[in-house]
């Protein structure tokens, strides 16, 4: 686990951006406009602080890739080149797996087996193999995307799945058996569909058949590893590219996106079969803020683009727009002009969305006021949808100069518009509850998976019970005492072992409780005891401690300006430990006043037991008012 890097790890799924001593992204886990996902290298987390998801790289693989642990765990070695000692998988073993694991190893299997049938059976050469070699694909092309054949034997792959062992009902649930135990798939070449990681999810089956009464195109159904709606076909080759190029190429069709990979224009992605929709232009931005939409030049085609232009603009995107020339896809254009050509084509004809927009509205309007006004509407709606507010107004200007009105009238449209998308999410969205962060004073605002920390329990220490678990999971590794090998935890726990029961909180009295069991067992107390302990709340609660939604600002590090009366926090544990001991000992010691108090008053007619807690109430005040003395704090008694 150590040798995982977590930016690296990461960095293969979305783009991070270096912000002092962290790097920041947009999150992958929930939709934003505004990136709130930040990586730790130096601890070797990460934090969402718009979703609270957090963990380690294991625990990132697991949450976005949806593996098991022993799954995450065989992708960090084989992405780090290390070796783990595995026995053959049993069919036993293979029917105990997870859900999940058990859909990706079948789609794995029929992957192969499409494959086989398309490279090592007559039918499967002499139609499948013909096609994709008619439309120019290459051997090598063919083997990368797990292109494939299904045979025309109504039972071909269900038959040689069972005989290898793999379950029937699973088999119905990928929709690769229909309940009537036949093939779905028959007599059609096939595309893979791939996530993230390049693992097959789903298939798409397109026929060879001239009859307009078969279907084009058939896919898998909708499963636990394939929402269709936040997939995009080629993705897993395209990620680096994309990246690279900070720019996504968005086509419509499989043999598309193939195509253009060939001719090594790779930053280029297709909507799977589907209009596109909010998932797939978030998976987008995860890699790059802008999209350039290349369609087919006819008019289902120029129909796409316009349905995708508003999404797009909604999720905070820079959008450009390309048609192919009349008869033209993207398969066939790049064939026919090639790869520089192709580039130059799109490059010179692509267009900012207000202009493809305008051009094409206003060709439908001529001159009639009544089109022209609903043309202007439908442009000031794809307007308002941008919420950055600079580039906004400028759109706003250039709309108003290419149609030939009032910049003033556009911007009256444009802030009615808002003012509605206002109303409607004042009504639909609640304001985030905001907290007061145990450290530092400072304001965040609190996430819907974030631990519960403050506020949920009513018991008058919970602030003091949590600054004690932060010292321990944030600070516990470090050495106390040198002259004695003593650290942190062991301080802290030394000091509270007779009081471990007292605390009032469920959560924290497990963690100070499963702390001090460790330390008797001498066993070495680092944060990573928290981060991967077993209980998921102890580990959420880590990773709130381990990455505060603030830091030092680099502009003071520059000029090696830091605090002038004490240490810079990560190095003031010492301090930190003692003041929030003494903290925790005088909140106790105020509620043992306050109940011995009670029990004065409730024992006026004994005078002897009377006599005795008075005694004890002057003993307790006076080292309550000590210690608040030494706090410089303020007791009300």
């Amino acid at each position: 686990m150590e040798t995982a890097k977590i930016e690296e790890v990461i960095g293969d799924f979305i783009n991070l951006k270096r912000r002092g001593v962290n790097l920041i992204g947009l999150c992958p886990f929930h939709g934003e406009k505004t990136p709130s996902f930040t990586v730790s290298p130096t601890k070797n987390i990460y934090k969402c602080f718009g979703c609270g998801k957090g963990g380690n790289a294991a625990q990132f693989i697991m949450e976005h890739e949806q593996y098991t642990f022993p799954e995450a765990l065989r992708y960090l070695a084989q992405k780090y080149g290390i070796e783990l000692a595995e026995q053959e998988i049993s069919q036993e073993a293979r029917e105990s797996f997870q859900l999940q694991d058990s859909l990706f190893i079948i789609n794995q299997f029929a992957a192969h087996f499409f494959e086989n049938q398309l490279i090592n059976t007559e039918k499967g050469k002499h139609i499948g193999l013909s096609y994709f070699q008619e439309r120019g694909f290459r051997e090598h092309t063919i083997k990368k995307f797990n292109l494939g054949f299904a045979p025309e034997q109504y039972d071909a792959l269900t038959k040689v799945a069972q005989q290898n062992g793999y379950n029937i009902d699973l088999l119905r649930k990928l929709g690769l058996t229909t309940n009537n135990d036949r093939d779905f798939f028959r007599d059609r070449v096939m595309f893979t569909i791939h996530n993230l990681s390049g693992k097959p999810i789903a298939f798409a089956g397109r026929t060879l058949q001239k009859d307009k009464k078969v279907p084009k195109y058939i896919n898998s159904p909708e499963t636990e590893i394939y929402v269709k709606n936040k997939v995009l076909y080629g993705i897993h080759l395209a990620k680096q590219a994309i990246r690279k190029a900070d720019e996504c190429i968005l086509v419509e069709g499989y043999t598309d996106v193939i195509s253009l990979h060939q001719a090594g224009i790779e930053n280029v992605v297709a909507s799977s079969g589907t209009s596109l929709t909010i998932g797939q232009i978030q998976l987008i931005k995860r890699y790059t803020p802008n999209i350039k939409i290349l369609y087919d030049g006819d008019s289902a085609g120029i129909n796409a683009a316009l349905r995708g232009l508003d999404l797009i603009l909604e999720q905070d995107m820079n959008v450009k727009v390309v048609l192919l020339p009349p008869s033209e896809d993207p398969d066939s254009y790049v064939q026919k002009v090639g790869s520089t050509g192709f580039e130059n084509y799109i490059d010179q004809q692509a267009k900012d969305f207000i202009f493809f927009k305008t051009n094409l509205l206003i060709a439908a309007s001529a001159n009639d006021p009544i089109k022209k006004t609903l043309l202007i509407q439908d442009i000031v709606g794809s307007i308002a949808k941008i919420s950055d507010p600079i580039k906004r107004s400028l759109y706003v200007r250039e709309c108003a100069d290419l149609m030939n009105v009032k910049e003033i009238l556009l911007i009256e449209e444009v802030n009615k518009l808002l003012q509605r998308q206002f109303k409607k999410e004042g009504i639909e969205r609640q304001k985030p509850e905001e907290i007061d962060r145990p450290i530092a004073n400072l304001r965040v605002v609190k996430t819907e998976d974030e631990p519960q920390t403050e506020g949920e329990v009513t018991g008058q220490d919970t602030f003091q019970e949590q600054d004690i678990v932060r010292i321990l999971m944030t600070l516990g590794h470090h050495v106390f005492d040198v002259s004695e090998n003593m650290s942190v935890a062991e301080f802290v726990l030394g000091n509270l072992e007779t009081v471990l029961d007292s605390f009032e909180h469920p959560l924290y009295r497990t963690i100070v409780t499963s702390a001090y069991e460790h330390l008797v067992a001498h066993q070495f107390l680092s944060t990573s005891f928290y981060l991967e302990h077993a209980n998921p709340e102890i580990r959420k609660l880590a990773i709130h401690f381990a990455t505060p939604p603030y830091e030092y600002s680099q502009g003071w590090e520059k000029r090696d300006v830091y605090l002038q009366t004490q240490e810079m926090p990560e190095q003031n544990f010492t301090a930190d430990s003692v003041q929030a001991l003494k903290r925790f000992t005088l909140k106790k010691l105020i509620r043992r006043c306050e109940e011995n108090h009670r029990k004065i008053q409730h024992a006026s007619n004994e005078p002897e037991q009377l006599m005795t807690l008075l005694k004890v109430q002057q003993k307790l005040l006076e080292v309550r008012n000590n210690l608040a003395k030494e706090l410089k704090t303020v007791v009300f008694s």
